[in-house]
């Protein structure tokens, strides 16, 4: 039976809920809701009935005890629910996530939901259709967990346009590179410490790859820029082919090594990337250890802003569906959602060519240690103007052959990606490097 969650005494009609997905963050909410629901009722300006709680499997043990009746298996029974105002959608991936969600919205529930990949993939998409029906989502808890990202990008600086997007948006990723610089372990042993303390899934392939963050980007850079740039549009890399070594070099040079989303104007058009980036140790994002996410914001009125939290987790993120719920029972998502026009997906910049992206870099070869191979390389990255602004190479070892090969480590003065690669392919030929050449960008 449906239960509403508050013991005060009210005269207005309590505010009929569901949860699709009883996972970690759906049993979180669940918890808050109970356990707190004379402050959320007070806060959304009435009761809270949670009326049903959708789970693939009723017999599996769970962490809450909910009333009985509130369970059960069958999506159905909140989809034919008139009474059912709400949908808390939790369930991820993109099928059956996206029929589900239309057909809440088709049978008149305005939605909450977490699933970035869905919006990611489908967003204009299903905010069109939540429009036609005169319904609204809300996806506060889809980016950076309990950091209240959404919400400042789309309303406390809607006053600004955003000129600049640079985060850490993968707890994951950051507690395995926090691991490498901190321990001093390889990326496959920091890792295995990740899924243990379960940071980290079993197949951990959609963060340590750069995708989870990239699908995060491209939410954050349609609120803040009116344009939908599809995944396949901008470089992604991870972190999953980090060398130790790399980021030893990066602290000998004075910076740390963060898998940084980026998007931003230059121009009148945007640069958007997700790469692992070497940055200052001295700057704020540098100073995100474990499995916290943050998020620095640049906006044309206001300057520069600072948001950091923890980006995953069952309460952080149930925190942000819960500030989506109370938004919407109060009628300020449904405001937020129409003056957004999320809908539109006509788009107000042009993606800047990766070839004309500048930037600094940090570059690793491998080299025989001979006369005159730095002074080859340094011809060969002058002919295509990328100045060299120091090096490291540290002694060699001394070899019965005298056939040694040794890192040399080069850092570069602003270039452009069309340079470097058009570099990379002169370098390749020198039989005096053998692979793989490693480039990775500098923030600044």
């Amino acid at each position: 039976m449906p239960v509403t969650l508050s013991n005060a005494t009210s005269p207005i009609s309590p505010l009929s809920i569901a949860i699709v997905g009883m996972g970690t963050v759906g049993t979180g909410v669940a918890k808050v809701l109970l356990e707190q629901s004379e402050r959320i009722a007070r806060r959304a300006g009435r009761p809270i009935q949670l009326r049903h709680a959708v789970v693939n499997d009723l017999k599996k043990p769970r962490e809450i005890e909910l009333p009985p009746g509130i369970l059960t298996d069958n999506v159905r029974r909140v989809i034919d629910d008139r009474e059912t105002q709400i949908a808390i959608h939790l369930v991820g991936g993109i099928h059956p996530a996206k029929e589900i969600m239309i057909s809440l919205l088709e049978s008149g529930k305005d939605v909450v939901t977490a699933n970035k990949a869905l919006l990611c993939e489908h967003g204009p998409e299903l905010f069109a259709r939540a429009r036609e029906l005169g319904r609204s989502i809300a996806f506060e808890a889809a980016v950076a967990g309990g950091i209240p990202i959404i919400a400042t990008v789309s309303q406390c600086m809607a006053g600004n346009q955003i000129t600049s997007i640079s985060g850490i948006l993968n707890g994951t990723t950051n507690f395995i590179l926090t691991e490498m610089i901190q321990r001093d372990q390889s990326y496959a042993v920091a890792l295995r410490r990740a899924q243990e303390l379960g940071y980290a899934e079993a197949d951990p392939t959609m963060d340590v790859d750069g995708t989870d963050a990239a699908q995060k980007l491209v939410i954050l850079t349609q609120l803040a820029f009116g344009t939908k740039v599809k995944l396949d549009a901008f470089p992604r890399r991870g972190i999953d082919k980090l060398d130790l070594g790399d980021i030893r070099y990066a602290a000998e040079l004075g910076y740390t090594v963060k898998l940084l989303a980026v998007s931003k104007l230059v121009g009148n058009r945007l640069e958007v990337h997700v790469s692992p980036t070497l940055v200052k140790k001295e700057s704020p994002l540098a100073q995100v250890h474990g499995a916290f996410n943050a998020v620095a914001l640049t906006g044309d009125v206001v300057g520069d802003t600072w948001y950091s939290g923890r980006g995953a987790g069952q309460l952080p993120t149930a925190s942000a569906v819960l500030a989506d719920l109370i938004d919407m029972a109060v009628g300020r998502a449904q405001l937020t959602f129409e003056r957004l026009g999320l809908w539109n997906i006509e788009p107000q910049f042009e993606l800047l060519p990766q070839a004309e992206t500048s930037c600094r870099y940090y570059l690793r070869f491998n080299i025989e240690d001979r006369p005159h191979v730095l002074a080859d390389i340094a011809d060969v990255l002058g002919r295509h103007d990328i100045s060299i602004a120091s090096v490291i190479q540290h002694e060699a070892p001394e070899t019965a052959s005298g056939d040694s090969f040794v890192p040399l480590v080069i850092m570069t003065h602003k270039t452009t990606a069309g340079h470097l690669d058009a570099a990379r392919l002169e370098l390749a030929q020198l039989t005096t490097l053998r692979p793989p050449l490693v480039e990775l960008p500098v923030a600044g």
